[in-house]
């Protein structure tokens, strides 16, 4: 499976299966999350058999079902956090993708059980992520097209890969409120409209844009 076949293929899910995660793929998740954490410097964790997070009326009304594992999205507090935990969480999501997992964003429909992870000084949680094997795939839901997130004219190739691997990345309430733009000395710049998680939208999307063009490279301010 290539990476925009991995993309394709993943859909939020938010009904699970009572059903382990084998030790194989629990090691590979680790690995992941580890390799995650030392690039971005933060300090997301894999929590297992952990059912309090996802029992909550909020869940419930979030249509939350077996939901018994979940990634922790912590790092520090301050400016750029919420970026980086977007980026690396989502290139964790699209791990588990991989490995045969489903996985769902949250960022308010969960409790948060303190004894279930590890806060260190200055840091919070954002947010977890769903996972598990879900009781279906989940379904695509019908987005933006590429002249509605860039001007398309006059622009090369590797460009507009990046822009339709974006258009297949998970945002907060589906509402794809990103731009993007190529500046004259090639430097690509991305912006994220107000909103809820406007940061770490604007982290998975800038993944997947790099996912897509098959190479990562700094931002442009746009």
């Amino acid at each position: 499976m290539d990476n925009f076949e991995l993309m394709q293929s993943r859909h939020s899910v938010r009904s699970y299966l009572d059903k382990a995660i084998g030790s194989g793929k629990v090691e590979f998740l680790k690995n992941e999350i580890e390799k995650a954490n030392a690039e971005g410097g933060l300090h997301m964790q894999l929590i297992l058999n952990e059912p309090h997070a996802f029992d909550s009326f909020m869940a419930r009304y979030g249509k939350f079902s077996g939901v018994r594992n979940y990634i922790a999205l912590v790092g520090k507090k301050g400016a750029g956090a919420q970026e980086k935990l977007g980026y690396y969480g989502e290139r964790v999501v699209l791990a588990a993708q991989s490995a045969g997992l489903n996985t769902c964003w949250v960022g308010m429909t969960y409790k948060k059980i303190g004894k279930a992870f590890e806060l260190g000084k200055g840091e919070k949680i954002y947010g977890v992520i769903a996972l598990g094997y879900g009781k279906t795939q989940g379904k695509a839901h019908t987005g933006k097209k590429p002249s509605d997130v860039c001007d398309p004219e006059g622009k090369p190739e590797w460009f507009m890969r990046g822009v339709e691997a974006a258009l297949l990345a998970p945002t907060a309430l589906n509402r794809q409120g990103f731009k993007f733009s190529l500046n004259d000395d090639g430097n690509v710049a991305a912006y994220m409209s107000p909103g809820f998680y406007r940061s770490m939208d604007l982290g998975i999307v800038k993944y997947h844009f790099e996912l897509g063009v098959g190479r990562k490279f700094g931002w442009a301010e746009k």
